[in-house]
């Protein structure tokens, strides 16, 4: 396999670590944004939404980091990480759901103004941060992990944006749910971290 991947985004990130976690062995292709290579026609042909990651398996092309959370797991049967039953995998799609909306417009936004720039609403992108860690804190406040009693594509999903939100100017000290959840990932065989940068909270 061969993953298209940025190093400083949280979408790229959450496709390399469910990667490590499986133990599947993927040639990392780093995408240089700068130099415009996501826009370029080869890379268009991947996706034509000029968007990093995408993932090749064979003559299989998967574009979008929750779609290839979701091809790893069927690809390679890995119903622990998205259970097959009805109830199990629409619990799991619900955080699939929060990653692509509120976790992308609200901790994910905070950090592109900081870390690229972004031309975002700052007090409304944290204010939106703010909310949803305020209701993955009341989740987990009586259970380990977020779809199930194990980890699952729920938690990958979460995990790069909340763990970055320092780096938009999210402060995580009130959510200590969160923050022991985050630590419970980090803590899993084959963790790879996302590199942080001196962005926002973190820029002290």
């Amino acid at each position: 396999m061969k993953l298209f991947h940025v190093a400083l985004s949280g979408h790229a990130h959450r496709a390399r670590l469910f990667l490590s976690l499986l133990g599947e062995p993927c040639e990392i292709v780093e995408v240089d944004l700068a130099k415009g290579e996501h826009k370029a026609p080869d890379f268009l042909k991947l996706n034509s939404f000029g968007q990093v990651p995408v993932l090749v398996d064979g003559e299989t092309v998967v574009p979008d980091s929750n779609a290839i959370l979701v091809y790893l797991a069927k690809r390679l049967g890995r119903t622990d990480w998205l259970p097959e039953d009805a109830a199990g995998a629409a619990r799991v799609q619900r955080w699939l759901s929060v990653a692509a909306g509120p976790i992308a417009f609200g901790p994910a936004a905070a950090r592109l103004i900081t870390v690229f720039g972004a031309a975002f609403d700052a007090a409304e992108v944290i204010a939106r941060a703010h909310l949803i860690l305020g209701r993955i804190e009341a989740e987990l406040a009586d259970r380990p992990w977020l779809a199930a009693d194990h980890p699952t594509l729920a938690d990958v999903a979460l995990y790069s944006y909340v763990v970055a939100a320092p780096e938009g100017n999210v402060d995580l000290t009130p959510y200590g749910a969160v923050r022991a959840w985050l630590a419970r990932i980090e803590a899993l065989p084959g963790f790879v971290p996302f590199p942080q940068t001196r962005a926002g909270l973190r820029a002290a």
